[in-house]
C-alpha cells in the first residue's frame, strides 16, 4: 500500500430507511448484521478506516458504537475502528474512558473516536441533560475525558457532575497511549478551538454545506492549531467527510440513485440531485468523476488526514453498497492514494495511528530523560 499519509475509509450513520424501489425497510437486526457486513468489506477491498455514528432513536440502530466495534474488531485484522460521532455531552465521560480503554485492548490499538453533540436535541433529556449547557458540557466532559486517559488519579470538581475523589480508570489505555481524538462539527466554531486548543484533530463533515463552509471550518481550526503551538497551520490534523454513489457508467449512476436521493429522510423533497451534486461535496457519477471531485478538497481545505464517504444511506440494498465499496477499492481510492501523495510536503503528518502515537510518546520520554 501507497504510503499518501492519508487514510480513506466509510461512515456510517445506520439509519433503517425504505428502499424507494421496493418500498421494503430491513428489520433492525437486518440493518446491524448489514452494518457488520460493510464494515468487513471495507476491509476486504483496502479501505483503512470503518467509523460508525451514534444515535439512541428511531430510525437508527447505533446505540452502541463500542458494542458493534467490538464486534466488527473480532472479525477484522487490519482496519481502523472509529465513530461518526461519539456524544461527548450525554455519555458520562467516565463510561466512555472506559469503554474505548476496552476497545482498544481488543482491537490491538486499531481504535480512536471522533466525539461531537450529535443532531438530535431530544437525546439531551434521554440522558438527563440540559440541551442549553451543550457546549458548556462539552468542554467540561472533554476536560475530564483527557484527564481519565492520561493520570493515575483523578480528582474532579465540575459544574455538570458529581465530583470524582481518587478516581483510576480500569483497564487504562493500551500502552498508557489514549484512543486519538477527533472533534465533529458541522456548524459550530466553538468545536474547531476546542480540537486547536488540545492539539487534537477537526473533522468537517462537509455533506450538507457549501466548500465555502468547509473552508472557513478548516481555516479556523488551522489558524488556532498553530496559535496554541502545536505546529504550523498546515500541520493541524483534518477529516473531511463525503458523500459518492458511483457505476462504471455516470448516467446509469444518476438514473439508479435519483429515486434514493429524492425520498430520502436528510435531504430529499428538496433540491433536485443535479442542485444538490452541484452546491456539496455530493458526487454521483463515474469512478473518474469521483476521483475529481474528492482531489478538488485539497484545494481550498490543504492537504488533510482522513477522508470518509457515506454510502450506505437512504435505504441503498446491501448488495448495492458492496458493489459500491467494489467500485471504490478498486477504482477509486488506489487513485486517490496516489494523487493525494503528488506534491504532499514532508513535514504534513500522516492520520494518527496507536503505532504513531506510542513512538512520538515513547520519543518525547527519551527526550526528557536526556
Amino acid at each position: 500500500m501507497t504510503n499518501t499519509g492519508m487514510q480513506f475509509g466509510i461512515f456510517t450513520v445506520g439509519d433503517v430507511t425504505v428502499d424507494p424501489t421496493t418500498g421494503r425497510a430491513p428489520t433492525e437486526a437486518e440493518r446491524i448484521r448489514a452494518t457488520v457486513a460493510i464494515a468487513k468489506k471495507a476491509e476486504e477491498v483496502g479501505l483503512d478506516v470503518f467509523a460508525t455514528g451514534e444515535h439512541h432513536n428511531p430510525p437508527f440502530v447505533p446505540s452502541s458504537p463500542t458494542t458493534l466495534l467490538g464486534y466488527i474488531a473480532a472479525q477484522t485484522e487490519r482496519i481502523q475502528l472509529t465513530t461518526a460521532t461519539t456524544l461527548i455531552t450525554t455519555n458520562d465521560p467516565v463510561k466512555i474512558a472506559e469503554d474505548y480503554s476496552v476497545l482498544q485492548h481488543l482491537a490491538d490499538g486499531r481504535v480512536d473516536l471522533m466525539l461531537g453533540r450529535g443532531n438530535t436535541g431530544p437525546v439531551y433529556p434521554w440522558f438527563g441533560k440540559d440541551i442549553r449547557a451543550a457546549l458548556p458540557l462539552t468542554v467540561e466532559n472533554y476536560q475530564l475525558l483527557r484527564r481519565l486517559w492520561r493520570e493515575e488519579v483523578v480528582d474532579f470538581t465540575g459544574e455538570y457532575r458529581t465530583p470524582l475523589h481518587g478516581f483510576t480508570l480500569a483497564p487504562r489505555p493500551l500502552d498508557g497511549v489514549p484512543p486519538f481524538v477527533w472533534h465533529g462539527s458541522i456548524r459550530t466554531p466553538e468545536i474547531a478551538e476546542l480540537a486547536a486548543h488540545f492539539g487534537d484533530g477537526f473533522f468537517a463533515n462537509h455533506i450538507f454545506w457549501p466548500a465555502s463552509h468547509t473552508k472557513r471550518m478548516v481555516q479556523l481550526y488551522r489558524r488556532r492549531f498553530e496559535h496554541y503551538g502545536h505546529g504550523g497551520a498546515d500541520q493541524a490534523i483534518v477529516g473531511l467527510g463525503g458523500q459518492v454513489f458511483l457505476r462504471p457508467n455516470s448516467q446509469d449512476a444518476v438514473n439508479e440513485f435519483r429515486p434514493y436521493f429524492d425520498n430520502a429522510p436528510v435531504y430529499g423533497h428538496g433540491p433536485s440531485l443535479e442542485e444538490f451534486s452541484a452546491q456539496t461535496p455530493l458526487t454521483v457519477g463515474s469512478p473518474q468523476q469521483v476521483i475529481d471531485k474528492t482531489l478538488s478538497f485539497r484545494d481550498y481545505v490543504g492537504d488533510y488526514q482522513r477522508q470518509l464517504f457515506l454510502v450506505d444511506h437512504a435505504g441503498l440494498p446491501l448488495k448495492t453498497v458492496l458493489e459500491q465499496l467494489d467500485l471504490l477499492g478498486g477504482h477509486v481510492i488506489p487513485v486517490l492514494r496516489k494523487e493525494f501523495a503528488i506534491g504532499r510536503p514532508a513535514h504534513v503528518p500522516g492520520a494518527p495511528t496507536h503505532e504513531s502515537l506510542l513512538a512520538a510518546a515513547r520519543h518525547s520520554e527519551i527526550q526528557e530523560a536526556s
